[in-house]
């Protein structure tokens, strides 16, 4: 085990200790939330450390049998060893990849995010209503101080956006905003409807963690598809004379990322090119973060309706969160960004179930 592996299991230690202490004081707190926030935090790294024992009680074993091969001369004996070291062998290569897993889960910069919001069944109506999610979004962050940029959209002709990705910066973002993942369904009468009926959209919310800064990754300019075009606005019209917008195509993965934000091209290429990174990595990492990765690839593929976990009733001013089993009936307030009491709801609804 290298010293960076040794380095950070002593950092979960301190933590261990740290929250060992607020345990004892804070027993019978009020502050549950935090307490059971607390709880699971400490959980989830007392069991890297019991990994990390398991691995040096089989590494001390190791050697306590090379030991006792070399003061031996009975062959039988000395088989029965090597078949144990071998077993010890295999079970210290299993601890390593336990740890080096857990502790990767650990390098997910908890402090930023990115959020990608794109049309699902519905046509017209579900690019329109991608418009107003993103809207209720940026409104809630506004609310709880956390910054934003865009990175990607891509309009749609009749109105609303056909994808938007931002990326957020705040206290703790990943970890609020990761159960916002899923279809969110929008139930009402569009505007184009004469007859009155009543129509079902969906479009589908991934939110990724970004990799901390530390973690760098080589891209090989040979593997990479470059293309330019005009930036387009509203309707479909050409924002720029000039091929301004840039779109990246890495191709050993089929990630694309593309931007048309800013007037440069130098500009749109270097952010087309962090995004693209930060999608490869999120690629890389995809195994230990079953819960994003996993989701993300059904609701990216397919944005059916069935696959549900929220519902917007416009008729009947009501929002259903279907995992919590659960409606508010205050839908402008939420499409306004008052959704705090939602996420937090939802969010301690995980740490405890």
């Amino acid at each position: 085990m290298n010293i960076k592996t040794l380095k950070k299991l002593k950092k979960i230690k301190l933590e261990i200790k740290k929250n060992n202490e607020y345990f004892l004081l804070n027993n019978n707190s009020k502050k549950k939330n935090k307490y059971l926030f607390l709880l699971k935090r400490y959980k989830l790294y007392n069991n890297i450390i019991d990994i990390y024992k398991q691995y040096k009680t089989q590494k001390k074993d190791i050697l306590d049998l090379i030991e006792l091969a070399s003061e031996s001369q009975d062959e039988q004996l000395l088989k029965s060893i090597n078949l144990e070291i071998s077993l010890l062998i295999e079970k210290i290569k299993k601890s390593l990849k336990k740890i080096k897993k857990s502790l990767k889960e650990k390098e997910i910069n908890k402090n930023s995010a990115i959020i990608e919001l794109r049309a699902g069944t519905g046509g017209n109506e579900a690019c329109i209503f991608v418009e107003e999610i993103l809207r209720m979004y940026t409104m809630y962050f506004k609310e709880v101080s956390w910054k934003f940029k865009l990175l990607s959209y891509t309009t749609n002709s009749y109105k609303g956006y056909k994808e938007v990705i931002i990326k957020i910066y705040g206290k703790n973002v990943y970890n609020i905003l990761k159960y916002e993942s899923g279809v969110h369904r929008v139930q009402r009468i569009p505007e184009t409807e004469a007859q009155g009926r009543l129509h079902t959209s969906a479009i589908t919310v991934a939110v990724l963690p970004e990799i901390n800064k530390k973690l760098k990754i080589y891209l090989n300019p040979e593997e990479i598809k470059r293309e330019s075009f005009r930036s387009r606005g509203a309707g479909g019209q050409n924002v720029n004379k000039t091929e301004t917008a840039i779109r990246l195509t890495h191709l050993p993965t089929g990630l694309i990322a593309e931007c048309q934000e800013e007037r440069s091209q130098h500009k749109n290429l270097e952010k087309a090119m962090k995004v693209l990174k930060d999608r490869i990595l999120n690629l890389k990492i995809s195994k230990q973060i079953k819960q994003i990765s996993t989701k993300r690839k059904l609701l990216i593929s397919t944005g059916d309706r069935s696959l549900k976990i929220r519902t917007y009733n416009f008729h009947k001013g009501r929002v259903t969160d279907h995992r919590l089993k659960k409606s508010f009936y205050n839908l402008e307030e939420f499409l306004n960004g008052k959704i705090e009491n939602l996420i937090n709801e939802f969010k301690y609804f995980k740490q405890t179930d």
